[in-house]
């Protein structure tokens, strides 16, 4: 092997290691396992996935950029707070993000986005269907930001994909309000979305979009207000 083939296969190696790590622990913190303000200890992580700390903590910057781990002056890690005081902020922004993402999709799809958003919501049905989880998060995420994605303006997706990302955490705790046994109505009103996305009605759209995040707000809400001796950090 060459001195350009061995290093081409350490990269391949290395990178499959930060997926490896980014993959282990992003599930984690997302299912809190890892507690929001829970350490995080490379040594330990090391140890425990038998891999040098590099992987590590390349894996860690990624899931910095996504706001999931929080790296203190002291140049520890923590996974990060989720930010219950000022929610209502974040709510918000989510609820104008369906609408107009929504809005924008109804206007300016085009056949094959409606294909793309229709695969992932199958997806998402067979993760509620399955009672799991981690896939209903990733695939709700993915089912919206094609939906952003086909309202061809890169700005509000961008957006759309930062709250996405950061609210994953929330989104477990909503998933968790109903012991992962989500009714089948959501992912009925994902395919009444679908059905105004692709009949162009605006209006309907935006409705519906207003009516799903509204229905995921309240839910949050109460289970949070109700339950105040979760093991969560504020």
């Amino acid at each position: 092997m060459t001195q350009a083939q061995e290093t081409a296969s350490n990269d391949r190696k290395r990178g499959s290691g930060v997926k490896y790590v980014y993959d282990t622990l992003r599930d984690e913190i997302l299912d809190l396992v890892l507690p929001p303000g829970s350490p995080i200890d490379e040594v330990q992580l090391s140890e425990r996935m038998s891999m040098s700390r590099t992987p590590i903590r390349e894996a860690l910057v990624r899931l910095a950029g996504e706001g999931l781990v929080t790296t203190l002056p002291n140049r520890s890690t923590i996974v990060a707070h989720i930010d219950f005081m000022n929610l209502y902020t974040f709510f918000d922004a989510l609820t104008l993000m369906y609408r107009m993402t929504t809005r924008l999709a109804a206007e300016y799809h085009d056949p094959a986005d409606l294909e793309i958003i229709r695969a992932h919501q199958a997806r998402f049905a067979a993760a509620v269907e399955a009672q799991d989880a981690l896939a209903m998060i990733a695939t709700n995420r993915d089912f919206h930001a094609s939906i952003a994605e086909a309202g061809r303006n890169p700005y509000y997706a961008s957006l759309f994909f930062r709250l996405l990302d950061e609210g994953r955490r929330i989104l477990r705790l909503y998933y968790s309000s109903y012991q992962d046994r989500l009714p089948y109505r959501f992912v009925e009103e994902h395919d009444q979305m679908i059905a105004a996305i692709a009949a162009r009605d605006i209006a309907t759209a935006d409705r519906l979009a207003t009516a799903h995040a509204d229905q995921i707000v309240h839910q949050i809400q109460s289970f949070v207000a109700r339950d105040r001796r979760m093991p969560i950090a504020i």
